[in-house]
């Protein structure tokens, strides 16, 4: 039996896996940082209309689903098609110490910011020390 192969082949799964395609986007580029008592997430959404960005974070996973459509109104015939479109969607994990009940968002010129700030039972606390017969006083 003869086999005809692509040396390519495999790399263009490789390619597809990371970058995706038009039938499976690839995730959303995100950065994160710590400002003060607050993580801000970052999340790359061009092209994508508020509407359809849907948040939900059960048991401290945050679930971030967007859809970005391709079709162009009308009888309008596509010619070329690169830009990705269908739904997209990432999951991050929030620690214990994250106060999920008080997330913000805004997008904002295709950014999707998100703030979620530090419980309060999580922020540093001072204990501080009397002598004698003081009692310790815990202050916030």
């Amino acid at each position: 039996m003869l086999m005809r192969t692509d040396p390519f082949r495999e790399l263009d799964r490789l390619t597809e896996r990371l970058l995706g395609t038009s039938a499976h986007p690839a995730a959303m580029p995100m950065d994160a940082y710590r400002e003060g008592d607050t993580f801000v997430v970052l999340l790359d959404l061009p092209g994508v209309t508020p509407e359809s960005i849907d948040l939900d974070v059960e048991r401290n996973v945050l679930t971030v689903r967007a859809e970005r459509r391709t079709a162009p109104a009308g009888d309008a015939e596509m010619v070329i098609a690169e830009r990705p479109a269908g739904t997209f969607s990432r999951q991050l994990f929030l620690g214990e110490t994250l106060d999920t009940d008080r997330i913000e968002a805004s997008y904002d010129m295709g950014v999707l910011t998100l703030r979620i700030p530090v419980a309060e039972q999580a922020k540093p606390r001072r204990i501080e020390i009397s002598g004698g017969s003081d009692r310790k006083r815990i202050t916030g």
